[in-house]
């Protein structure tokens, strides 16, 4: 009844219309209500106390950082760089489109961020080389799911936060997965173009690459300050992320100089406002996390998930179709804030390593960002590409199938995440 009355009431305020972060709070006060232990005062703490988190400071700062580097050039030299390396071959915008993807993912950590820069960047020159706009549309918007998976990575930060598991562990293990993820991408266009007739342009000669090099170095230096600053323990992830707004605002003011001090205020309050809503979803959500708790809901799905606890990998399946089914009708934030609380119980009753989880639940709730009828990040390709949103669905099918491919190879095979994540964490 108390998982009824919780998942009711959110989704019939949802329903309504309700914005999801009031939506969690009508939920938390419902549960409330149904618990008898409604107090005002209580409501008010656990927002207060959702938001008043120092590993959270990372959220802001990685945002000042995407929006700094869109506006500043990094973006758009790291396009450069790739199109100067795999242009010329059959097909080679979409790789051009992957390859940035995962240089772009390094820097920013958010999906919504890289899907809209390789849009305004990409689309235009995929769709007048003879390339078919929705499936162009539709592997950039794929390609844009691997941004909450490479570190650094807002989501990651997020679900370690919730779940109180090491961020720099989670950044460190996310790697190789998401890497994984652009291969997929790369296979599947690479089958998608076989029969296309396009021509291709002209390889760039050994002096242009290097030139193009050149000037993207000090973009690709910050992902390579940041793993390596992780790695060796100079910074927490809090403290990378203010490096990353730092160093991209001084290489965007003084190295490449495109970003002025009449464009400052504008970058700032675009980050702050898509901070804020980030923000008061977590405030919000941590209302819920709080009453799940003290309703014990976690051991009730433990009671559900019982017939799967003897086998981690059908455990591991049974929960990934769950994240899946969420996925279709909530944004990443929510779902992260809302199951994050009730499944690591189970995670942890069942033996299961946090960090392997965190990886494929980030995976699982960032292919969600492209699976509709929500789908975020498919929304933002329509929006910049002024393309029909079924256009950008019926593109997006094919590389979406090879990403949960991808995500329950993982879940078949741990091995495939937690070796890379030893290697890389040391």
């Amino acid at each position: 009844m108390t998982i009824a009355v919780f998942i009711g009431s959110l989704l019939g305020v949802m329903a309504l219309g309700v914005p999801i972060a009031f939506a969690l709070l009508a939920s938390g006060v419902a549960l409330m209500w149904h618990l008898d232990i409604f107090d005002a005062q209580i409501l008010a703490q656990n927002v207060i106390g959702g938001a008043d988190s120092f590993p959270l400071l990372a959220v802001p700062f990685f945002m000042l950082a995407g929006e700094i580097m869109n506006v500043g050039g990094l973006s758009r030299r790291i396009v450069d760089l790739a199109l100067a390396l795999v242009g010329h071959v059959k097909g080679g915008l979409g790789y051009v489109t992957i390859m940035a993807g995962c240089l772009l993912s390094a820097l920013s950590g958010s999906a919504v961020a890289d899907a809209a820069a390789l849009t305004a960047l990409l689309l235009p020159m995929m769709v007048s080389a003879g390339h078919k706009k929705q499936t162009a549309g539709g592997l950039i918007a794929a390609t844009g799911v691997i941004g909450p998976v490479i570190p650094p990575s807002i989501g990651l930060v997020i679900f370690g936060v919730a779940a109180n598991v090491s961020i720099s562990k989670l950044f460190m293990a996310a790697i190789a997965p998401g890497l994984m993820i652009g291969g997929a991408l790369w296979l599947t266009w690479a089958w998608l173009v076989r029969r296309e007739k396009i021509v291709p342009p002209p390889r760039k000669s050994p002096q242009e690459i290097a030139t193009a090099f050149r000037k993207a170095v000090w973009a690709l230096m910050l992902p390579v300050i940041i793993l390596v600053g992780l790695r060796m323990g100079v910074f927490t992830p809090t403290e990378a992320a203010v490096v990353a707004a730092t160093y991209a605002l001084l290489v965007s003011t003084l190295v490449y100089r495109e970003l002025k001090l009449n464009q400052l205020y504008a970058v700032f309050v675009s980050a702050a406002k898509t901070s804020a809503i980030v923000m008061f979803l977590i405030a919000a959500a941590m209302v819920s996390a709080w009453l799940i708790t003290v309703a014990d809901l976690p051991s009730k799905v433990v009671d559900m998930l019982q017939p799967f606890m003897g086998n981690k990998i059908l455990l591991m399946a049974a929960i990934m179709v769950l994240v899946m089914v969420v996925g279709t009708a909530m944004d990443m934030t929510p779902t992260i804030l809302i199951l994050t609380p009730v499944l690591m119980p189970v995670v942890r009753a069942a033996g299961i390593d946090p960090v392997y989880f965190g990886v494929l639940f980030i995976i699982n709730n960032s292919i969600g960002l492209v699976t509709p009828p929500v789908g975020t990040v498919l929304n933002v390709v329509a929006g910049v590409g002024k393309m029909k949103m079924d256009d950008v669905t019926r593109g997006v099918l094919p590389f979406m199938a090879a990403e949960f491919l991808v995500m329950f190879l993982m879940v078949a095979f741990p091995a495939l995440v937690i070796i890379p994540a030893r290697w890389f964490g040391g």
